[in-house]
């Protein structure tokens, strides 16, 4: 038999083509991604008991809507990518929590700084 010089070629097509097809069936065999959808949801719902929409509204909102978007893929059975957005749903609405807290923060400090001056300001005059 005689070998042809395209022989070798059609063997790495062959293994790419194998290669791909298991990375596809593999895809499919996923499983669907509940507890990340679940731990995703109980994020964006602290987010938004923090005060995400009114400290952080943005990035509550993007991960209010990823999360919409995975919901939408679980339905579909698209499970890597319902994971991809539940998964980043989970840092948005993170990033809003400590947003939120932070900005809760910010504002407890600069009232109680003015509640000292307000004292010190008494305190100065019940002095004179």
């Amino acid at each position: 038999m005689k070998k042809t010089k395209y022989h070798g070629s059609s063997r790495t097509i062959c293994g790419v083509g194998l290669a791909a097809l298991t990375i596809v069936a593999g895809c499919a065999s996923l499983p669907p991604p509940t507890e990340q959808i679940a731990v995703s949801k109980a994020a964006v719902n602290r987010a938004s008991s923090a005060g995400g929409n009114e400290y952080a509204p943005i990035p509550l909102k993007a991960a209010v809507e990823k999360m919409d978007a995975a919901e939408r893929a679980m339905a579909q059975e698209d499970y890597l990518l319902a994971r991809q957005l539940a998964e980043q749903a989970q840092v948005d609405a993170q990033l809003a929590a400590a947003t939120a807290r932070s900005a809760k923060a910010q504002k407890a400090a600069r009232e109680l700084q003015e509640s000292n001056r307000v004292l010190r300001e008494e305190i100065d005059r019940k002095a004179q």
